[in-house]
């Protein structure tokens, strides 16, 4: 017993540790991180295929509806968890910004999204969207706009 304690409590503390990350990434080639870099910034439409899914605008949806009426049911509505807000606005910005490289995370209601969007009008839509989630303070924008790229066709070379 005394040798399997300190290791189910590294496990605690491992997967404790893992737990408290709450970025959100709209998708799977958004930054890792706060402060990390989109690899492929102008490689956009795998990114725009995936959100332009109709079951995946369906699942946005629904996960925006799931938290709001989870909240309206058990909890403070001004009162907001960071996972949930940080959640609902990347769902709201990958629904509205399918091309958009996106993470989001969220503070004490401050929302930082960084990454990198096609365009300079859905770069000025970033804060009117995050702002339409209840419980939202604040927007940081870090996001780079960097025009797409057509995809190569292996085939045509």
């Amino acid at each position: 017993m005394k040798k399997i304690t300190p290791f189910l409590l590294g496990l605690a503390v491992l997967f404790g540790a893992g737990a408290c990350q709450d970025l959100e990434r709209t998708s799977a080639d958004a930054p890792v991180s706060p402060d990390g870099t989109v690899d492929e910034p102008a490689q956009v439409e795998e990114t725009y295929d995936d959100a332009r899914d109709e079951t995946r605008r369906a699942q946005l949806d629904s996960d925006i509806r799931a938290r709001e009426e989870r909240t309206d049911a058990f909890g403070d509505p001004t009162d907001r968890s960071d996972s949930d807000l940080a959640s609902e606005v990347r769902s709201k910005l990958e629904a509205n910004i399918p091309r958009g490289q996106l993470a989001v995370l969220s503070e004490d209601g401050v929302v930082t999204v960084t990454g990198t969007v096609p365009n300079q009008q859905e770069y000025d839509s970033i804060t009117t969207l995050a702002q339409e989630i209840r419980g939202v303070q604040d927007v940081r924008v870090d996001v780079q706009v960097v025009e797409p790229v057509e995809n190569p066709d292996p085939a045509a070379q």
